[in-house]
C-alpha cells in the first residue's frame, strides 16, 4: 500500500492541517498560542459551567496527573483563559471558571470548526462529512475499551 494512502497517515496528516489551521486562524484573532491538551482543558472549563470545578477533576477528566493538569491550569491562568475562583465547599480548594477571554477562545474555535466543515462540505459534499464524520465517531469507539483497560484512564480528546 502506497504511504501517503495509508488509512491512518490520512487521519493524521488530515487531523495536522486542521490544527495547524485552527492556531493561524486563532492568532490572527488574537489569541495565545496553545496546544492540544490546553485546549481540551479549556473545554472541560468551560463544560463545567459556573460551578468551574478543582484541579483534580480537570486531571480526571483528561487523564493526567495533578501535577500535569496543573500545569496546564497555570498556562490558562497565564494567557487569560481561566482564573481561580474560591471553592465554596472547601476553603483549602479553587475551582478553576473560564473567563470572558476563554469565552471568546472557544467562540473563536467553535466559528472555525463550523467553517472548516462547511468548506470540506463544499469540497466532498456534505453526505461525505456525515459519513467520515460517522467512521471517526467509529474509530473513536473502538480503541476506547482497550486503552481504558492498558491504561486506566478513558481516551482524551487531542481538541
Amino acid at each position: 500500500m502506497d504511504h501517503d494512502r495509508d488509512f491512518g497517515v490520512l487521519v493524521g496528516r488530515a487531523f495536522q492541517r486542521m490544527v495547524a489551521e485552527l492556531h493561524a486562524h486563532l492568532a490572527e484573532a488574537g489569541f495565545a498560542a496553545l496546544g492540544q491538551s490546553l485546549g481540551f482543558a479549556i473545554k472541560e472549563v468551560a463544560a463545567a459551567g459556573a460551578d468551574g470545578l478543582t484541579t483534580a477533576r480537570l486531571a480526571a477528566r483528561m487523564g493526567v496527573t495533578h501535577q500535569g493538569a496543573a500545569k496546564a491550569v497555570d498556562e490558562m491562568v497565564a494567557a487569560g483563559y481561566v482564573r481561580r475562583v474560591p471553592d465554596p465547599q472547601d476553603g483549602r480548594s479553587k475551582r478553576l471558571v473560564l473567563t470572558d477571554h476563554g469565552r471568546a477562545l472557544l467562540a473563536a474555535g467553535h466559528a472555525f470548526h463550523q467553517d472548516y466543515e462547511r468548506r470540506l462540505a463544499d469540497r466532498v459534499g456534505p453526505e461525505h462529512v456525515a459519513a467520515a464524520r460517522e467512521v471517526l465517531a467509529a474509530m473513536r469507539g473502538m480503541e476506547a475499551p482497550r486503552e481504558e483497560a492498558a491504561t486506566g484512564r478513558a481516551p482524551r480528546p487531542l481538541i
